[in-house]
């Protein structure tokens, strides 16, 4: 059963004429879900009862139940939830000066394989529905409703565990939920979107019309670095991937943000900023480097760049007059990489059942009395 978040306005609309219902019942349903924040069908007192059992007969509400909650010591507060198939998956609300930003999760798992990134230590499962990705945003906002009222989510950053361009089609229908005018009116300058590098996908992205923003998690300034560290890079690499930047930047006159971790001995040294100057020196005007201090994860071998490595690469880029900062980290005293807490939340269960067997087998291996 599918969750009614993953229904547009429209949808909903269509939905209730197939059940001989009147139209205008779409925008009050609408107006529950994202105006009200509601938590239940049940909640909806301006709505027939018949209607709500409708409702509940084809629509699952949430498709999410929670299972952990971790907040450091700056708010930073990572949600790990589980899914319907008892898959589990990751949110986090960050808190910034500009506002509060929740970042999501578009899939079970993740194909890409970056070596860096706790995300790619399971293998993609399956791609979320658009319900579930807006599921997400809406639990925090009633978490938020319940704990600090009056706040609400401003931002969102379509970055968490999985590739958006590899659930290309299920993103693009959650980013026109969150952004409805008579709903969440998130602003579409206010969301952002990352991906690895699908280059086709970019293109497709540059097509749609949306001003959300573009983040390309870059990583490297050449190519023998970047498919070292990000498999995607063997099947679009940099010329094509820049190609494809071109033309998005093209068509939409809009600026991208290029995301790169900062890897000791890897990606960090002077060489390689320079090198990352010159590849962007031809869009600098529409470019703009996110330099991201490394969360080392347990199972990598990969450790952060020392600050005066950060500090130096962040010279050379200014030097060039390419626009860049330095990440702000968020929930350093937590799990933080992005995926980590699912990890070790499987991981932590898998033991608990091999000791659960273990058991088992000395029992059954045990002398009879």
């Amino acid at each position: 059963m599918k969750s009614i978040y993953g229904l547009t306005l429209e949808d909903i609309k269509t939905w209730l004429e197939d059940h001989g219902e009147k139209g205008y019942r779409a925008k009050q349903i609408w107006q529950w879900l994202y105006v009200q924040h509601i938590g239940s069908f049940e909640e909806m007192n301006n709505i027939p009862n018949q209607l709500i059992e409708a409702l509940k007969a084809d629509f699952d509400f949430s498709p999410l139940q929670i299972q952990i909650v971790q907040t450091a010591s700056d708010r930073t507060t990572k949600f790990l939830f589980k899914l319907k198939d008892d898959h589990m998956i990751e949110t986090v609300l960050m808190y910034h000066n500009y506002g509060l930003s929740v970042c999501v999760t578009t899939q079970i798992g993740c194909n890409i394989g970056c070596k860096f990134c706790a995300s790619g230590l399971i293998p993609k499962q399956r791609d979320l529905e658009a319900g579930e990705i807006v599921a997400q945003l809406m639990f925090i906002q009633r978490y938020l409703d319940e704990h600090e009222p009056g706040s609400k989510v401003s931002h969102i950053v379509v970055m968490g565990i999985g590739e958006p361009f590899d659930n290309y089609e299920n993103v693009m229908r959650f980013l026109r939920i969150v952004n409805h005018d008579q709903g969440l009116q998130i602003g579409a300058r206010h969301i952002t979107v990352s991906t690895s590098g699908l280059a086709p996908k970019i293109r497709e992205f540059a097509q749609e019309g949306i001003q959300v923003n573009l983040a390309v998690s870059l990583h490297a300034p050449n190519n023998q670095v970047r498919s070292s560290i990000m498999r995607i890079n063997n099947k679009y690499p940099l010329e094509e991937l820049f190609d494809a930047i071109y033309e998005y930047i093209k068509v939409t006159n809009r600026r991208v943000t290029f995301e790169y971790i900062m890897i000791e001995n890897v990606n960090d040294q002077p060489e390689h900023a320079q090198e990352l100057a010159n590849l962007l020196k031809p869009i600098k005007k529409l470019a703009y480097v996110n330099l991201i201090p490394y969360n080392p994860v347990v199972e990598n071998p990969f450790t952060r760049s020392p600050k005066e490595n950060i500090e130096t690469f962040f010279d050379i880029l200014m030097k060039n007059t390419i626009n860049c900062v330095v990440r702000k980290e968020h929930g350093t005293d937590i799990e933080a990489a992005c995926g980590q807490l699912r990890s070790q939340y499987l991981k932590k269960q898998a033991d608990k059942e091999a000791r659960k067997a273990n058991r088992v087998n000395r029992r059954d291996k045990s002398p009879k009395k």
